[in-house]
């Protein structure tokens, strides 16, 4: 038996672990972003061809994220995790070998498929481990997710420049990231972690509800759905549309960086703050109204304007999805309607956002101006007001 302070250093190192394999959770997508033009100009493909390579793998977090539920009762959360982090090692290296676009494609894909199921597996280990605190541990996950985000804006171009303007080493480096995270994961989670009895849910046993059929849960569904095409169509665009603006690749990709960092920090003040201001809908309300702001100085703005446009965007990144993964468990009565919730919540709304930033890829490659990409960017901050309209209605 363990003693309290034991329990408590096993449990920090349990914390620990999750922001390491949450830092796996977006290099491998966003670090496409800083380098759009520079892959577009080397490979010889369009806008359209280069969104793909976004809109893939956020079409797989969403097509095989009910796949987490069934492979976690196979195999356990610790194994799943573990193959799946070494799938990411795989897809990120293979990308030096060459300079190519299937290639490009094929690792999308493959690490479209690992992060999808590392998602819904890690929102249920949460909720499972830490009942009483899952908001606060839910915030260092966003936050591992923000910081890699991060790490990819802020390094990517300089991996690039650093080494005489190699693509591939900029983009296949991530992999020593997910060996990282898989070395800890393994020494941490190695130890099989069991809560003392007075912790456990009273509710287990009750019978789970289908999400499929539930309204509040496609409800989040596509409140889910509408912010995550916000920061995949974000994290794919904002460098071409600055550098449409007249910025250089390098100032472009350094307010990418800022948003990144904005939004990294913001990942994990925001659950803390709502530890003390729990309202999910206010929360949501005042981001999107900051969005709607955000967004129309960004459609307008030069110089400082352009740097108070990208910092509120930023801000209301940072709540909207940590907001995105709690509102499902908050619904959850027991582990299984946990997975089962966010499970659906984040295939759904994963495959409603792989559709997003391809299209503003296709309207560029028609008009050849960023109109149509501000449009959409308000119109889907005015799709978060309204669901969680909605949702307020249905509290």
């Amino acid at each position: 038996m363990m003693n309290n302070k034991q329990w408590t250093t096993s449990i920090v190192f349990v914390v620990v672990s999750i922001f390491f394999v949450a830092l796996n959770m977006r290099p491998a997508v966003t670090a496409i972003g800083p380098l759009f033009n520079v892959l577009m100009d080397s490979l010889h493909v369009s806008n359209t061809q280069m969104s793909l390579l976004t809109s893939i793998p956020v079409f797989c977090m969403g097509l095989f994220a009910p796949v987490a539920v069934p492979l976690q009762k196979r195999l356990g959360t610790k194994f799943a995790i573990a193959l799946l982090l070494t799938l990411i090692a795989l897809a990120n290296g293979l990308r030096l070998l060459k300079e190519s676009y299937v290639l490009l494609v094929g690792t999308s894909f493959a690490v479209g498929f690992a992060i999808a199921i590392i998602g819904p597996m890690l929102n249920a280990f949460i909720k499972e481990k830490f009942p009483n605190r899952f908001t606060t541990v839910v915030g260092v996950y966003s936050f591992g997710i923000g910081t890699g985000a991060t790490l990819s804006a802020a390094l990517t171009v300089s991996f690039y420049n650093g080494f005489q303007q190699n693509w591939t080493i900029a983009l296949g480096s991530w992999a020593v990231l997910a060996v990282v995270a898989l070395m800890i994961w393994l020494l941490v989670i190695e130890n099989k972690q069991v809560r003392p009895r007075e912790h456990e849910n009273e509710q287990s046993k009750e019978a789970a509800r289908n999400p499929w059929k539930n309204a509040r849960a496609w409800t989040i569904l596509l409140y889910f759905g509408l912010q995550t095409s916000l920061f995949f169509s974000l994290m794919s665009w904002l460098t071409p549309m600055l550098q449409d603006k007249g910025m250089s690749l390098v100032a472009a990709s350094t307010m990418l960086t800022f948003l990144s960092i904005v939004q990294m920090i913001g990942n994990i003040v925001v659950p803390l703050l709502m530890e003390k201001w729990s309202s999910r809908i206010h929360w949501l309300l005042s981001l999107g109204i900051m969005g709607v702001i955000g967004f129309a100085l960004l459609s307008v703005g030069t110089g400082f304007v352009l740097w108070m446009a990208v910092l509120i965007i930023g801000v209301v990144l940072s709540g909207l999805f940590p907001i995105g993964l709690l509102l499902p468990l908050d619904e959850a009565r027991n582990q299984t309607e946990a997975n089962s919730w966010s499970s659906m919540v984040l295939s759904g709304g994963f495959m409603m956002s792989a559709v997003i930033p391809t299209f503003i890829g296709y309207c560029y490659d028609v008009t050849g101006n960023h109109a149509y990409t501000y449009a959409i960017f308000l119109a889907l901050m005015l799709g978060i007001l309204c669901t969680t309209l909605i949702l307020k209605k249905r509290t």
